[in-house]
C-alpha cells in the first residue's frame, strides 16, 4: 500500500511538472497584466478562461510545492508562445516586468520632448498642465530653464510610469555627463558648464556630422573670446518660435529677441535644444583651429574660414551659386 502512494504521488508531481512545463497555448508574443491586489489563482484562471492555460490548479499546485508560492508583483508581462507556466510564475515571483522604450530626441526642444513622452502609450502624462518652473521645482532644480537640461536618450519604462519619472532621470543623467565631461576638459574648451551645455545646443542644431562638431564648436568658442558675434541662424529660428514660418529672411536676422546671435552678442541666455553628448564632447574640447566662419554645402557639409574673404567666396559658391570658383 505505501509502495502504490509513493507511486501515486511520485505520478501526480510529474504530472504537475508537465503541465508547468507545458508552453501556454498563443498563436503570437502578447501581454498579461497583474493589478495591484491580484492573486496568483486569480491571474491563472484569467489565464485560462482566455484560452492560454489548461489546468490552472495544476499550475498553482506545483508552485507550492517547488517553494514558488503565491508571491506576484504587479506590473505588465511580456509572453511568446515558447513561454512555460513555470517562467510566467517566477517571472510574476520576481518582479520582471515588461519594458518599453521611450525616447528623448536629439535636437528637440524641451517642448517638442514633452510631446515625444506625451505621445507614448505606456507613460502616465502628468505634466500637461504644468509650466516650466513648476516642472524645474518639481525636479529640484527650481530657477534653472528647463530648455536643454535633458539628456537626449533611449529609456526603458515599464507601462503606468510617468512623463516626470523619465525627466528625472533625463535631467540626472545630464548633470552626470557634464559633471564628467568637464574634468576631462581640453585647451580652449567652454569657460563653465553652463556655457557648455548652451554651446553644445547651438552645435547640435548646426550639424549632424560627428567629424564636424569640434570645428563648429571652435568657430563658435573663437568668436566669442573675440567678441564677435555669433551670427547662428539656428537661435534665431529658436527666437522667432511660433512666428517662424520655415522661411528664414534677413528681416528675421534683424528681428531683436534675446536669442537672436545677430542682434545680440555672446551666448543666448538659454539652450535652443536638447544637445547630445558628442556635441557636449565638443565644447569640451574643440578643434585646435583658428576658423572664424562656416557655410553649408548642398550635401550637409560645411566649409570652414580663417578670413571673411575666403568665407564670403564660399558663401557666394554654395549659397548664392555666383561664383565657380568653390574652396574646398
Amino acid at each position: 500500500m505505501l509502495a502504490l502512494l509513493l507511486c501515486l504521488v511520485a505520478a501526480t508531481l510529474a504530472w504537475l511538472g508537465r503541465q508547468a512545463q507545458a508552453p501556454l497555448t498563443l498563436e503570437a508574443p502578447d501581454t498579461v497584466e497583474i493589478l495591484p491586489g491580484d492573486t496568483l489563482a486569480l491571474v491563472l484562471d484569467r489565464l485560462a478562461d482566455a484560452g492560454r492555460l489548461g489546468h490552472p490548479l495544476a499550475v498553482r499546485a506545483w508552485a507550492r510545492l517547488t517553494g514558488r508560492g503565491d508571491r506576484i508583483v504587479a506590473g505588465e508581462y511580456g509572453v511568446s508562445p515558447s513561454t512555460t507556466p513555470a517562467r510566467l510564475v517566477a517571472d510574476f515571483a520576481a518582479g520582471r516586468v515588461r519594458q518599453h522604450a521611450v525616447r528623448v530626441p536629439e535636437g528637440a526642444t524641451f517642448h517638442d520632448a514633452l510631446a515625444a513622452l506625451w505621445a507614448s502609450p505606456v507613460l502616465t502624462n502628468t505634466l500637461r498642465d504644468r509650466g516650466e518652473a513648476d516642472i524645474m521645482a518639481a525636479l529640484g532644480a527650481p530657477g534653472v530653464p528647463a530648455e536643454g537640461w535633458f539628456l537626449p536618450d533611449t529609456y526603458f519604462v515599464t507601462r503606468g510610469q510617468s512623463d516626470l519619472d523619465v525627466l528625472r532621470r533625463s535631467h540626472a543623467a545630464m548633470q552626470a555627463q557634464l559633471d564628467t565631461l568637464w574634468q576631462m576638459r581640453g585647451p580652449g574648451s567652454a569657460a563653465s558648464t553652463a556655457d557648455a551645455l548652451t554651446l553644445a545646443s547651438l552645435v547640435e542644431k548646426e550639424t549632424a556630422r560627428a567629424d564636424e562638431r569640434p570645428l563648429v564648436a571652435a568657430v563658435l568658442l573663437n568668436r566669442l573670446r573675440l567678441g564677435m558675434p555669433l551670427q547662428i541662424d539656428s537661435t534665431v529660428i529658436y527666437g522667432l518660435g511660433a512666428r517662424f514660418d520655415g522661411n528664414l529672411t534677413r528681416r528675421d536676422l534683424l528681428t531683436p529677441t534675446p536669442h537672436n546671435t545677430y542682434t545680440q552678442r555672446g551666448l543666448p541666455p538659454t539652450p535652443i535644444a536638447l544637445p547630445s553628448v558628442a556635441s557636449l564632447r565638443a565644447v569640451m574640447n574643440p578643434a585646435a583651429v583658428d576658423y572664424l566662419y562656416f557655410v553649408a554645402r548642398s550635401d550637409g557639409s560645411h566649409v570652414f574660414s580663417r578670413t571673411l574673404a575666403e568665407h564670403n567666396q564660399a558663401v557666394d559658391c554654395y549659397q548664392r551659386q555666383l561664383s565657380q570658383r568653390c574652396p574646398s
